[in-house]
């Protein structure tokens, strides 16, 4: 079975750079408290560090 990564928006990303945005919307993160699980790849621990003051991370 593959490592997956759960992650949640616990704050918003408004205020935040445009970026930082377009980081969570690429990440499935559009709407507070939704919570995401996906394959654990490089890529995804990338972008999940970038915004990792707005999300929380539930490693599996």
């Amino acid at each position: 079975m593959t490592e997956t990564i759960t992650y949640t928006l616990v704050k918003s990303g408004i205020g935040s750079t445009k970026k930082i945005r377009a980081t969570l919307t690429g990440l499935g993160l559009t709407k507070m408290q939704k919570t995401t699980s996906r394959k654990k790849t490089p890529e995804l621990r990338g972008m999940l560090n970038k915004v990792a003051h707005l999300i929380r991370i539930e490693e599996n």
